[in-house]
């Protein structure tokens, strides 16, 4: 291996650990000094320990990530990534649990050329498996509708003396503020049922 080695594990949340990853950088053989780490979203690569490491790769180094979910989660912006590091940085990259990744071995043209297709291939797999999660999720829901069940927060009851209300509000006995109270609603619902109250009542 020419030039140096940095490892680089994250997690997605602050209350999450990175323990495991740690242990895998450590069995490869990389010290602390050499583990970049962050603790957010893989949603981009604005990260401040991600961003540190890019800086510090030089050509020859080598980049260790425990598995290519460690980089962020977009598929699209990963290939990107990778090219910028393989190609512009001129660094290679272990991927732990996925040796086909691995660019360390052959920094040649073919070997960039075999990473970048296994990466594309797991790239078209990844956005396929989350167009059917979405899939499954909408056609769970819409089964879900059939049976009767509704989603969000469950509609408030209208009092059953909300016509008594509505009558001593419209003849100014009460405020808007005392009818609402009454009722047991946002002002903006009072008035929704009202509008619906008034509809009912012309269908009627």
């Amino acid at each position: 291996m020419g030039g140096n080695i940095y490892g680089y594990i994250r997690v997605s949340a602050k209350e999450q650990n990175l323990d495991r990853q740690l242990l895998a950088m450590h069995e490869f053989g990389l010290v602390e000094s050499k583990i970049y780490f962050d603790k957010q979203s893989g949603k981009d690569f604005e990260r401040l320990g991600y961003q540190r490491l890019i800086k510090k790769l030089k050509p020859n180094d080598t980049l260790v990530i425990s598995s290519i979910d460690r980089l962020g989660r977009n598929y699209e912006d990963i290939l990107s990534q990778w090219r910028y590091i393989t190609r512009e940085k001129g660094a290679a990259i272990i991927v732990l649990d996925m040796p086909l990744l691995n660019t360390e071995k052959d920094r040649d043209l073919t070997g960039t050329l075999v990473s970048d297709i296994v990466l594309q291939l797991l790239s078209y797999v990844a956005q396929k498996e989350r167009e059917l999660i979405r899939q499954r999720q909408a056609e769970g829901i819409a089964a879900t509708k059939l049976k009767g069940v509704r989603f969000g927060r469950p509609k408030l009851p209208t009092p059953e003396n909300f016509a008594q209300i509505v009558k001593d509000w419209k003849s100014k006995r009460i405020s808007i503020n005392e009818a609402i109270l009454k009722c047991g609603m946002s002002e903006a619902t009072f008035y929704r049922r009202l509008k619906e109250a008034d509809s009912d009542e012309k269908l009627s």
